[in-house]
């Protein structure tokens, strides 16, 4: 087998880790395993490790991928992971899931693929990020225990009370200029659970798509979620997307998420692709 490192947080990973430790015993003698409890002791753990290990698995949500991710960019080593978190969005899109067997069976075969990563500003993101109702969704949730019933409890809480987002595009893109519900960068199609805010994406074709959702009228609320969560929205008169490898514009909020967890992020926003700079276990 590979040399392999798995990364846990035991936060988002509350419910699985123990029984994936457990298995993983059972499976792998001497596992070499770091518990984290921050992100700057994640990133000791790589460093110290980085030069006798080619696998680093990461156990938690897309939040905890993304940060084992950031260090792992352009290097030549390859990211795994299974998933514990809430809507574990990134793991969906690239086929990583909760069967330990078939994790070690892959990690023993050790194939890989490349995919784009994105920056906003020079941070990391993985999967999808934005600015807008869902990122005050995201602040809003962290406050939360978590968990999927939390997170449709905090929507609809938020939904009625949001006052759109106003954008300002710098060079051509001036006529996508107003305010909107949503602003989101999606190098996936999803943000979690299934819900496809960005169905065309390819993490591999070095663009990320700007979704663009105005607010709508109540009537158009089930069906906007009837189109996300079965892969079918399009553009129409309330959601509008730019296929780019680099972006600039400016928003009147600082709020974002990065791969679903909140961050305080300024304006002037700057976008920038890395094409095929991740290379993922498959």
């Amino acid at each position: 087998m590979q040399k392999v490192a798995f990364i846990i947080n035991p936060f988002s990973a509350k419910k699985n880790y123990q029984v994936f430790l457990d298995h993983l015993k059972s499976k792998v003698e001497n596992p070499l395993v770091y518990i984290s409890v921050s992100v700057a002791g994640t990133e000791k753990f790589i460093d110290e490790n980085f030069n006798s290990t080619d696998i680093f698995i990461a156990i938690g949500g897309d939040g905890t991928i993304s940060s084992v991710a950031k260090k792992l960019l352009n290097t030549g080593k390859i990211l795994g992971g299974f998933p514990a978190g809430s809507g574990n969005g990134f793991s969906r899109e690239v086929n990583f899931n909760k069967n330990i067997d078939e994790l070690l069976d892959k990690i023993q075969k050790n194939n890989f693929k490349e995919i784009d990563t994105f920056t906003i500003n020079n941070l990391l993101s993985i999967n999808v990020s934005g600015t807008g109702f869902d990122a005050e969704v995201a602040k809003k949730f962290e406050e939360t225990s978590r968990g999927f019933k939390n997170y449709i409890k905090v929507t609809l809480k938020t939904f009625f009370k949001y006052k759109p987002v106003e954008m300002k595009f710098q060079e051509k893109y001036s006529k996508y200029d107003g305010k909107y519900l949503m602003i989101n960068l999606a190098n996936t199609r999803q943000f979690g659970n299934n819900a496809f805010i960005s169905p065309n994406s390819d993490l591999c074709d070095g663009l990320v798509e700007v979704a663009l959702v105005k607010k709508f009228p109540i009537y158009y609320a089930p069906i906007f979620a009837y189109e996300m969560f079965s892969g079918k929205l399009k553009e129409n008169n309330f959601v509008k997307y730019i296929s780019v490898s680099e972006i600039k514009f400016s928003v009147n909020t600082k709020i974002w998420h990065i791969d679903g967890d909140y961050k305080e992020i300024f304006s002037p926003i700057e976008v920038h692709v890395n094409p095929k700079s991740l290379r993922i276990l498959v």
